[in-house]
């Protein structure tokens, strides 16, 4: 059984070689991912007290990326959150990766791929995300432009834009996308 517990500890006598990254379907998958954002912004960042939960969270679009044992989802390790703040500009935020799954599988790639894939499916034109500056460069390998730099919560971020051109839209968000562990050597 894997265990997310207040120290970001990582449990398992298992490691999980499957990951389902798909829009939050079930109240488990849901109570997972703001577990996880307030383990990570909270505790981990120090970027929130107590909870980094905001209006956003009211009318956005909930993606999980789950481990799988045995084909089936059992734990959320990741979760980004989309939103259409206005006509066809949406934005992502609160991208958040367990530390014991952050060098596995491309769970963080995979979150931002199905983010803009989704909104795209759904009317977005222009997709934007305040990154944190030292995740800057991924998004860049990911076809993103920085637009400007900017202190977020005391903290250094970039204000960043999506080619859509690289993100096919995504049509079926529940079934998602699948990725693998690397192949450890």
């Amino acid at each position: 059984m894997v265990c997310l517990d207040e120290e970001l500890e990582y449990t398992a006598n298992w490691v999980p070689n499957e990951f389902l990254i798909r829009q939050s379907c079930q109240n488990w998958e849901t109570q997972g991912a703001m577990a996880l954002r307030r383990a990570v912004f909270c505790i981990e960042q120090g970027l929130f007290e107590g909870d980094d939960r905001d209006n956003i969270d009211e009318n956005c679009i909930l993606l999980v990326a789950m481990s799988c044992k045995a084909g089936m989802p059992e734990q959320v390790i990741g979760t980004v959150r989309i939103h259409e703040s206005s006509p066809g500009t949406w934005w992502g935020s609160r991208l958040a990766v367990h530390p014991s799954f952050r060098s596995q599988g491309h769970i963080g790639v995979t979150l931002i791929k199905l983010a803009v894939s989704r909104a795209h499916a759904l009317g977005c034109t222009k997709f934007m995300a305040h990154v944190q500056s030292q995740n800057g460069d991924m998004f860049k390998k990911l076809n993103w432009s920085e637009l400007s730099s900017l202190s977020i919560h005391g903290r250094a971020h970039l204000e960043m834009s999506a080619d859509l051109n690289a993100y096919p839209p995504c049509n079926d968000p529940v079934s998602g996308y699948v990725t693998r562990s690397k192949v450890l050597s």
